[in-house]
């Protein structure tokens, strides 16, 4: 599920590339799916600053990972998938749901939480990684997420607030390390009660292989969960 095509506006796009190749090298078979409502704004990527007096629609940006082929995420069922996984990118928090603005007290896209839903209800997996584990954390409540570490560590760590926020949320936050000391692997965190499955990624300050390894466990993970 996708946000947008950007990492300030919208989808991170290396979260989502790394995640299309582990779904390919595990088998899996991809649909791609995205709400079709405008984002929440425009943001120029070379600036870091909003695009003033420009729109963008969600759907059609995320088009662009998608390579056309997309679909409304108002056409997502649990009937027709084994499992959804929503990357990272602050599209998760501003276009996915309003937590970029309104934090603890967000309020998540009604297609997204219906999703969240479904498939929580049918016992399917959920992969999330980056910031988007702040969406189950809100509708999933007591489900376990990990967005890395509590404090930023010098920098290590910019986005460590997003754990408390995590809790506010009525999720429970799990430490999780950069990366293993020895094998260089990046972390998830599976919570086998609610099989949500999730891994830091880019709220950590570190080499972007870290960050591909990472999503492949995450990936790895949902895979084995659906049983398949």
């Amino acid at each position: 599920v996708l946000s947008g095509c950007g990492v300030y506006d919208g989808t991170e796009i290396h979260e989502a590339s790394a995640i299309l190749v582990h779904l390919s090298r595990g088998g899996a078979e991809v649909q791609m799916y995205a709400p079709d409502v405008p984002q929440m704004h425009v943001v120029d990527h070379s600036k870091g600053q909003p695009a003033e007096a420009e729109s963008r629609n969600v759907l059609v940006e995320s088009a662009r990972i998608a390579r056309g082929k997309i679909t409304n995420l108002a056409r997502l069922t649990t009937a027709d998938h084994d499992a959804v996984i929503f990357p990272g990118g602050f599209g998760a928090a501003k276009n996915l749901s309003t937590f970029a603005v309104d934090g603890k007290d967000c309020k998540v896209n009604r297609e997204v939480e219906r999703v969240l839903k479904d498939f929580h209800k049918a016992g399917k997996p959920i992969g999330l990684c980056c910031i988007s584990p702040v969406l189950a954390a809100k509708v999933l409540s007591g489900a376990e997420v990990t967005v890395g570490h509590e404090e930023e560590e010098g920098g290590k760590w910019p986005y460590a607030g997003t754990a408390g926020a995590i809790k506010e949320l009525g999720g429970k936050h799990c430490v999780k390390e950069a990366v293993f000391s020895l094998t260089f692997f990046y972390e998830a965190h599976v919570d086998t009660k609610n099989k949500v499955v999730t891994t830091p990624a880019f709220m950590c300050e570190t080499e972007l292989h870290n960050i591909f390894d990472g999503i492949g466990a995450m990936v790895k993970n949902v895979l084995k969960l659906t049983g398949k």
